[in-house]
């Protein structure tokens, strides 16, 4: 019992010695996972044990998401899921694995079926969109046409996505998948694939009787 007393009081102690913006931060970070995690379970299909979505974040019609266990959302993610638009119905469905971990500006927005594998990381600003907006001249305004789609989009295990990438209606990332910065991913590519610039196009493969990526000639 002693041992546990002396433990707590170290732990105060190291907390006050801080600056007073990480104790903010500490404590907000405690505040979302205890509240948070109440909150987001009512509103969503499913929020694991364990997961955590920082505020701010904006959630269009939440109950079509789910976040799996020890799933981290950073902030200020865009999720939009889209049952109805230019009076078109649609099915939007999202569903986030388990030890995912998203950064901060997370911009989806879904009208059929967005999949995020267990494992998967997702860098800043990552995109993800599965539809586009209508497009035709001959049928007015562009926001005033139903939206074409859904290309369901597929992230696999374990996957990486970097920094600004966009991920496009359609594809579908295999396991163990790398993509790279500010890559604009247009069509799919089979697991252990690493994958860059605009439209993206292999660049390595992970080869396992080399235990490593090689370059793709």
């Amino acid at each position: 019992m002693a041992n546990g007393r002396h433990t707590i009081f170290s732990k105060i102690r190291r907390f006050l010695k801080i600056p007073l913006s990480e104790k903010l931060n500490t404590l907000e970070m405690l505040y979302y996972r205890v509240k948070g995690a109440q909150y987001y379970r009512r509103i969503l299909n499913r929020f694991g044990s364990g997961a955590t979505l920082y505020r701010p974040a904006v959630l269009s019609n939440p109950r079509f998401l789910s976040v799996g266990d020890r799933t981290m959302i950073g902030r200020s993610a865009h999720i939009e899921l889209i049952p109805e638009y230019a009076s078109v119905h649609y099915s939007p469905k999202v569903e986030i694995g388990n030890d995912v971990y998203i950064g901060p500006n997370l911009y989806m927005v879904c009208i059929g079926s967005i999949t995020i594998g267990d494992g998967s990381v997702l860098s800043e600003h990552v995109f993800l969109h599965d539809s586009n907006h209508g497009f035709d001249p001959a049928r007015g305004l562009i926001m005033q046409q139903e939206l074409v789609g859904p290309g369901n989009i597929v992230i696999g295990r374990n996957c990486f996505l970097g920094f600004r990438s966009a991920i496009m209606p359609g594809v579908t990332l295999g396991d163990h998948c790398i993509v790279g910065v500010n890559a604009v991913v247009t069509k799919s590519f089979p697991a252990y694939s690493m994958v860059a610039v605009v439209p993206a196009v292999v660049i390595k493969r992970y080869s396992h009787e080399e235990n490593q990526w090689v370059r793709v000639s």
